[in-house]
Order: structure tokens, then sequence, then C-alpha cells
């Protein structure tokens, strides 16, 4: 049994090989140790709690598809840690995502929240006092206390893990509700499907049966209007019923372009708080915390560098561990203040400045001294013409957008405008030189902000 385990498992190896970089094999793969497989279940060995939140973070659909294909569909994956070598102790931990998600209509509700994330590992700080102590009110009463709750904040500084705190939170203390967690995407994809495949009454049916809806990134549902339809009948439904609807946005409800104005009336409703991005001694405890639970230790002069020279959201500084992590890993070399300048000093090389379609409308038009506003009426002067242009252009190249909703926000405009007017920019910054040198100064601009 245990050498035709191992057969398996370096084909699973062989699979995964060809899918990462050399480094990425060595580093987090080539030490898992297959230890049983018995029940659909595979058990492996990895050598740390920090490798496996690594792995089920990163790599948990290669591992699934992998699974699925050399052990058999629904394989299900559980990590063992050896705790004590000494006295041979270890902890087994389920994958959060490995094994595919329970089907919908099953009464047992997969709530597909991330359970790592909760309030016991949630650091506080003045930046989210606020959202935290409201998160904790509605965990504790689900649809009286602050119903909906809009959390909004730059990308990166917690919304994910404070949204996910409350569901698990919420199914500790009230196990009879139905709680859903759902990306914005997912739940379009999902609405899409339900037209296709003609079951849209039981896509509807199954949302109208949650107690507690938890949406991530609602910002996605801008310029989708079918899709902010059918949830303008959940909303309703559900708050009509004492249900408690849990939402996030990049950006609060009246800044949220291309949506209704009947959601974002619902959206303020109830409470809408921001997560602002952390201060020095906010993310000073958030780097303890997290090599903490991973069990790491690292010098405190390392952690105030950290701290006072990445600034940019919580997911840099978890970034930053993982890459001191791998950095030590691979030249068996100690984590001090010269690693961590390296690292940082990387970081910051290749790190790109986060650029909205706000900030490319504000810019294009600033640079040509054409109103922000113009661009929306249905003017053909020359000026007005080319700042939409260019800034279609420039969205389509910069943002993960579709051209139906860069033309949503640019002008009203549809798919086939924002087609033609990257065309247009693009053969206009081939022959033209002048033109070419004025769309580097606005790129320049942009990512200098």
């Amino acid at each position: 049994m245990e050498t035709h385990l191992t057969a398996k498992w370096d084909k699973c190896l062989d699979i995964i090989r060809d899918n990462v970089s050399k480094k990425v094999f060595d580093t987090w793969f080539a030490d898992i140790k297959p230890l049983e497989y018995e029940n659909g279940i595979l058990t492996i060995q990895v050598k740390s709690n920090f490798v496996y939140e690594y792995l089920e973070e990163k790599f948990v659909d290669l591992l699934r598809t992998t699974l699925f294909r050399v052990m058999g569909e629904g394989t299900q994956l559980l990590y063992r840690i050896l705790t004590d070598k000494e006295n041979n102790l270890s902890v087994d931990l389920k994958p959060e995502a490995t094994v595919a998600k329970a089907e919908a209509d099953k009464e047992d509700l997969d709530s597909m929240l991330i359970g790592r994330y909760s309030f016991d590992n949630f650091v506080e700080g003045v930046s989210n006092r606020l959202s935290r102590s409201v998160a904790m009110s509605v965990a504790h009463q689900p649809g009286r206390a602050f119903n909906p709750f809009f959390i909004h904040g730059a990308s990166g500084v917690g919304k994910t893990h404070l949204i996910n705190a409350i569901g698990s939170k919420i199914k500790e203390l009230h196990p009879e509700l139905r709680v859903l967690y759902v990306s914005a995407h997912l739940f379009q994809v999902q609405y899409t499907d339900s037209i296709l495949q003609k079951n849209f009454n039981d896509f509807m049916r199954f949302y109208q049966s949650i107690d507690v809806l938890i949406i991530d990134d609602i910002q996605e549902f801008a310029g989708v209007p079918k899709t902010q339809n059918a949830f303008f009948h959940i909303f309703n439904h559900l708050h009509l019923n004492g249900k408690q609807l849990i939402m996030t946005s990049d950006r609060s409800p009246v800044q949220l372009k291309g949506m209704e104005e009947r959601l974002i009336t619902r959206f303020k409703w109830g409470l809408s708080a921001e997560i602002e991005k952390p201060d020095v001694e906010l993310r000073k405890n958030i780097l303890r915390s997290k090599i903490e639970r991973d069990g790491l230790k690292f010098p405190e002069e390392v952690i105030s560098y950290i701290a006072e020279n990445v600034n940019a959201s919580v997911r840099d500084l978890e970034g930053i561990v993982v890459s001191l992590m791998a950095h030590s890993t691979i030249n068996n070399a100690d984590i001090d203040i010269a690693l961590a300048r390296r690292v940082v000093g990387d970081l910051s090389d290749y790190e790109k400045p986060v650029i909205t379609i706000d900030d490319i409308i504000s810019k294009v038009a600033g640079y040509y001294s054409v109103e922000v506003n113009s661009i929306n009426t249905r003017s053909r002067k020359r000026e007005v013409v080319l700042v939409r242009q260019v800034a279609m252009f420039l969205a389509k190249k910069y943002l993960d957008m579709s051209t139906s909703k860069i033309g949503h926000y640019i002008g009203g405009r549809d798919h086939a405008t924002v087609v033609h007017a990257c065309k247009t920019i693009t053969n206009l910054a081939e022959t033209d030189k002048q033109f070419r040198n004025e769309l580097s100064e606005i790129e320049n601009l942009l990512l200098c902000a």
C-alpha cells in the first residue's frame, strides 16, 4: 500500500512540477510526504502551519485538480503537521477549499466561509475599530443590529477577513441560521448560469432562503443591470423578512458609479463603515500576529522596519512575511534586518500604484483641460471625444474591467465604442509622435500619483 501511495503521489508531483517554477516546487512541494489514503481522503505531512496556509491560499486549485486526476474525482485532502518531533505529536488540519463545494440545494448548506478568518485573529486598531465593533454587534444580533451592514475601504485592508469573521461567529452563536458568503463575481456567474440553464426561479428561491447573506466586492455589480435587478429583489425579500445583509466594496455607496439608485438607497438603510489603511502601530501588531500564528520568530527590529516601510495594506504586510520566509528557506539564511531591507526593496521596485477608473478620467481630463462631466454628455467636440477615447484606452490597459463596463463608466458608451476607441488611440500613437509623447506624459501622471 505504501509503495502504491508513493507512486501515486509521485505522479501528482510530476503534474505540479509542470505547472510551477523549480524554485516554487522546491520550496513548497518537494518536502511534502504522503502518509495514507483511506476512504477517498489523502493525508499528507507538511512542515508547518505556515506551509499549510500558503498552499491553501496559493495552490488550492492546482492541488484539487491534480488529486482528482491522479487519485480520483472527489478526493479530499488532510494536512498533518508534526508539532513535536521528539514525542511524535501532530495535528491534522482540514483544507478550507480543496474539495468541491456542496450543492446549493442540499439541506446542509455550505456557507462557503473562509475558516481561517475569525475575530480572534483580526487585529484591532484605530483604522478598523468602528467596523469591528459593529461587526461583533451584527454577529450577536443578525437582522436586528445594523441591517444592511456595508463595509468599504481600499483593497487589502481586511474587509474580507471581517465579514468572514461575522459569518463564522453567527454560525457559532446561531447554528440554526443559513449563512452564505459569496463574491459578487460568483453571484454574477450563478445568475448567468441560471438564465442559460432556465432555472432562474430555483436561483431566486435559493438566495431568498438565506438568513445571513454576505456579498464581497459588491462594486462588481456596476454596469450589469440585470444582475443588479436580481439582487434588488433578493435584497428586498431578505430585508423585509428580517434577514441580515452584509456587503463590502472598495468605495462608499455614494461613490458607486454604474449602480442603480434604488440599490444605493438600500445600501444606505443600515450602517456604512470604512476600514482605513492601518497606521504604523497597527501594522506592527498585524505582523506580530501573523508571525506568531505561523510559528515563526522575527527580530523586533525587522518587524519595526517592515511596519515603517510597507504601508499599503494588510495583504502587503503578509506578503512580506511570506517573501522573507521563502528567501530564508531557499537560501538557508537568518531573517535579519539586511534580508528585510532587500525584500522590502524588491517589493517597492516592482510595486505599481493602485489605479482606479476615476483616476484615469480625472488625469486625462485635467491634462487636456476638459471638464470631467463633459465626457458624459453627447458632445462630439474633438477635445471631448479625445478625452473619452484616451480614458477608454488607458482603462483597458491598466484595469481588469470588461469593455462593456469601461464604456458604461466613461460616457455611457457600449462595448463597440470602447473597442473602436482603443484601436483609434493605438493607431494615433503609432503614427503621431506628438500624441505619443502626450500619452506617455499622461501615463507618467497616473503611475507617479
